[in-house]
C-alpha cells in the first residue's frame, strides 16, 4: 500500500503500488552533503530489495529513474529532478558477515561497514572507512581511498535492472576502471556487494582505521558543507596539484569556495546555489586546462535540470 504524501503530483497516478514511500516535490538539498539543489518530482524510498524490484517491473518505461545513495558525492542542480529519484536507505542497508567476507546492503555506510569487519577480525577493508557515502554508489564508482579501490576487495555485487529483475556477477565482470564500473549499466542499481578481506586483529585494524581518519580530519574539510574529491586524478598526476598550480587554492563564486585546506574539494559556505558550485569547478577547469593543459574530469556527479524540469536535465 502506497504511504501518506505531503503534496501531490500527476506522475504519483502513473505509478504502481509500494509498501515504502513515494512523495512529491521533495526538497533533496536535505539528502546532499553540499546541502543545495532543488526537488525531485516523486522521490521514491523502497521498503527493501522486493519492492523496489517490484516497482521497477511495473513502472512506465517513460518515466525517468534517478538513484541516490546518501549524497556525498552528488551535486543536484537547483531545477531539480524530473522523473522518479529512488534514495536507497532502510531495508538495503543491512551488513553482516560471513566467515572472512562482509555482505552490505547499497544503503550501508562505507564507513559502517569498514567498522563492522573491524570488530570481525576482517582486515582489507580499513579504507572504507575513508570513503564517504554508501556502498552502493562505493561499488558503482569504483570508489577508493589511501591506496585501495573496491575492485581490490569487492567478490561480488547484486543488482535489479529497469524491468524489476535482478542478477549477480563476479567482480571481474563489473570491468572496473579508475572510479567507473563500465560493466554496470546506467539504470542498472547496485542493491549489495559482497566483500572479501583477510583475518587480522581487530586492534591491529582498528589501529589503521584511526590513522586514517586522523589523516582524513587534518588534510580534507570534512566539517564543511562539501562533496568529497571534485575531480579525478589525470593519469600520472593529482588533480589538488594541478589545482593548486593554477592558482585556483581559495578562488570564490557567490557561495562556493575552492577550499584553502585541500584544493580538490568544493565548499558550500552557506549560501551557495547548485550554479555556484558548478560554475565555479568550471573555472577552475578552465584555469587548470588553461596553465597545464589538462583538462580536469569531474569526479562529482552532477543530476537533474539547471531550471526545473528543463529540457536540458541531461546537460
Amino acid at each position: 500500500m502506497t504511504m501518506a504524501i505531503k503534496s501531490t503530483s500527476g506522475l504519483l497516478g502513473q505509478l504502481p503500488s509500494v509498501r515504502g514511500e513515494l512523495r512529491a516535490y521533495v526538497p533533496l538539498a536535505r539528502y546532499t552533503w553540499f546541502r543545495v539543489g532543488g526537488p525531485a518530482e516523486v522521490l521514491f524510498t523502497p521498503a527493501d530489495s522486493d519492492d523496489l524490484s517490484g516497482f521497477l517491473k511495473d513502472c512506465p518505461k517513460n518515466i525517468p529513474i534517478t538513484v541516490i545513495g546518501l549524497g556525498s558525492n552528488l551535486l543536484i542542480r537547483d531545477g531539480g529532478i524530473p522523473g522518479v529519484v529512488i534514495r536507497l536507505v532502510r531495508g538495503l542497508s543491512v551488513v553482516r558477515c560471513v566467515d572472512d567476507e562482509i555482505v552490505a546492503g547499497a544503503g550501508a555506510l562505507s564507513v559502517r561497514v569498514s567498522r563492522l569487519a573491524a570488530l570481525a577480525g576482517i582486515g582489507g577493508l580499513e579504507f572504507l572507512s575513508g570513503v564517504p557515502g554508501s556502498i552502493g554508489g562505493a561499488v558503482r564508482m569504483n570508489a577508493g581511498a589511501y591506496g585501495k579501490d573496491v575492485s581490490d576487495v569487492l567478490v561480488s555485487a547484486v543488482a535489479i535492472d529497469r524491468a524489476g529483475l535482478s542478477w549477480e556477477r563476479t567482480a571481474e565482470e563489473f570491468c572496473f576502471s579508475y572510479r567507473k564500473s563500465l560493466g554496470l549499466a546506467k539504470d542498472t542499481i547496485v542493491i549489495a556487494a559482497r566483500f572479501r578481506g583477510y583475518a587480522e586483529t581487530s586492534g591491529k585494524i582498528t589501529e589503521r582505521m584511526d590513522e586514517i581518519q586522523q589523516f582524513r580530519f587534518g588534510s580534507q574539510p570534512v566539517r564543511d558543507r562539501t562533496g568529497g574529491s571534485t575531480f579525478t586524478n589525470p593519469p600520472q598526476d593529482e588533480a589538488w596539484r594541478l589545482i593548486d598550480s593554477a592558482g585556483c587554492r581559495g578562488l570564490r563564486l557567490g557561495g562556493a569556495l575552492v577550499s584553502e585546506k585541500h584544493c580538490n574539494f568544493l565548499v558550500n559556505t552557506g549560501s551557495a546555489t547548485a550554479a555556484d558550485i558548478e560554475c565555479l569547478g568550471e573555472e577552475v577547469r578552465r584555469r587548470v586546462f588553461h596553465k597545464t593543459g589538462t583538462r580536469l574530469e569531474w569526479e562529482i556527479q552532477r543530476l537533474g535540470c539547471h531550471d526545473r524540469w528543463a529540457e536540458s536535465c541531461n546537460a
